[in-house]
């Protein structure tokens, strides 16, 4: 029984933690481009500002990995 409950618990963690960053990574670079669209003179600083933001997103769905590696070593 508590092996099951691990494995539900690491799916949801890894679901979770893909969901969120992929709804708020489709959502930043859609604002992005309409921003590039309206001033392209600050296209570079717009792009540099939408790559960090980007990567801090990927990160969090990284850690949703780690925890759910952390579960299933657990089972």
């Amino acid at each position: 029984m508590r092996s099951e409950i691990i494995a539900i618990a690491a799916a949801i963690a890894i679901a979770a933690s893909t969901i969120a960053p992929a709804i708020g990574q489709g959502i930043t670079a859609r604002s992005a481009m309409e921003s590039i669209a309206r001033q392209p003179d600050a296209a570079k600083d717009i792009r540099s500002t939408l790559i960090v933001a980007l990567a801090l997103m990927e990160a969090l769905t990284i850690y949703g990995l780690l925890i759910a590696f952390m579960l299933v070593s657990k089972i």
